[in-house]
């Protein structure tokens, strides 16, 4: 089993940035995937961005590409999306998951899709005012 918590989420105005965290503990391997992903009311939910623990190789969504940075902290088991330059519409619940398929990396694009991650956590608000 593997729990992943959320948090950072809050109120800001467009143009300015968060920085959400992910801390993850359980029966992680060497080598898994976590994603973020959000969803705003009514609508699907997104993937953000994915990194691969133990060997880089991220992925962004186009939306965020250039906004958004994720990173890893190893010493302290936590996945952090750097959220900048914010805008209205990415106002939703945040959440961040877990693929512990090993080669979790190989999945290219995939790597945003939610059907790939089998943890998740309980997600975070992020919102974004005009």
């Amino acid at each position: 089993q593997v729990q992943l918590v959320e948090s950072g989420g809050g109120s800001v105005q467009a143009g300015g940035s968060l920085r959400l965290s992910c801390a993850v503990s359980g029966d992680t391997t060497s080598s898994y995937c976590i994603g973020w992903f959000r969803q705003a009311p009514g609508k699907e939910r997104e993937g953000v961005a994915s990194i691969h623990i133990g060997g880089g190789n991220n992925y962004y969504a186009d939306s965020v590409n250039g906004r958004f940075l994720i990173s890893q902290d190893n010493t302290e088991n936590t996945v952090y999306l750097q959220m900048n330059s914010l805008k209205p519409e990415d106002t939703a619940m945040y959440y961040c998951a877990a693929d512990l398929y090993d080669r979790c990396w190989s999945r290219g694009p995939s790597r945003l899709l939610a059907v790939a991650y089998g943890y998740w956590g309980q997600g975070t608000q992020v919102i974004v005012s005009a």
